[in-house]
């Protein structure tokens, strides 16, 4: 039996990057999946990946900053596959690295407004499906910089920090119901969003790239998506509130 049978996840950020490659996995595994990103080409071509090879899945465009998407997204995986059963809040974006001095409003509102309440909103709107089925699982997408302070700029590591805490607060409220949140912590994996980076911050950038030389090696997509297809299987029944790193032993150097 496949490991996701008959289960239905919205995944964000999905039409390219780590979301598609989760989203394609989790369609292998079984899975219904609702395809959900800004990008509607991306997600159309993750969409017709996915039934190429035989799996179910639907696009919709969404902006996990907009209260309407987030609603509109998780009302059609439901309306469209008759419930909600794993919740993969993926999508996210990077801050040029700036620095605390260099910050600016702007690009701190955005990438908080993404990275952090965008998966509260998300977060927000499964538990209400979760708690009357009573049973879910949310996979939060961290990052290294979610566990340490150096790797990456400001906005970006406060964003990490916020969405570790909130991993565990969702694990620790709701685990009497059957419901589960765990996050994953990958460090470097080369994708669109980190070979995006356009001019980035000098101070910041230097201040990241102290430590690089101790990563044996960048993660792989396929790597980082099979931890997000353990976290979603039962067959990490008993792990909740988590923050998975996976950097190699990097951290721990």
């Amino acid at each position: 039996m496949k490991r996701l049978e008959n289960k239905v996840a919205v995944v964000t950020g999905a039409g390219s990057g780590l979301g598609r490659e989760i989203a394609e996995l989790y369609a292998r595994e079984g899975a219904k999946v609702v395809i959900a990103d800004m990008n509607m080409e991306g997600a159309e071509e993750t969409v017709q990946t996915i039934k190429a090879a035989g799996g179910e899945a639907l696009a919709v465009k969404t902006n996990v900053t907009a209260e309407e998407d987030v609603q509109r997204m998780i009302d059609t995986a439901v309306e469209t596959f008759g419930t909600l059963d794993i919740l993969v809040n993926n999508a996210g974006i990077m801050d040029n690295m700036y620095s605390a001095g260099t910050i600016t409003d702007d690009v701190w509102d955005k990438v908080l407004a993404i990275n952090t309440t965008g998966v509260m909103r998300a977060t927000r709107k499964a538990l209400s499906i979760f708690e009357e089925k009573q049973g879910g699982v949310i996979v939060n997408m961290a990052s290294i910089s979610a566990l340490t302070g150096g790797r990456g700029g400001l906005a970006y590591t406060a964003s990490k920090h916020a969405v570790a805490g909130m991993t565990k607060n969702v694990a620790s409220h709701y685990a009497h119901l059957n419901i589960r949140c765990n996050a994953i912590a990958p460090a470097t994996v080369p994708t669109n969003i980190t070979n995006n980076l356009v001019q980035p911050d000098k101070h910041g950038m230097e201040q990241a790239m102290k430590g690089v030389s101790q990563l044996s090696r960048p993660g792989t997509k396929e790597e980082i998506a099979n931890i997000a297809l353990f976290l979603a299987s039962d067959e990490s029944s008993y792990v909740n509130g988590v923050i998975m790193q996976a950097d190699n032993g990097w951290s721990s150097y």
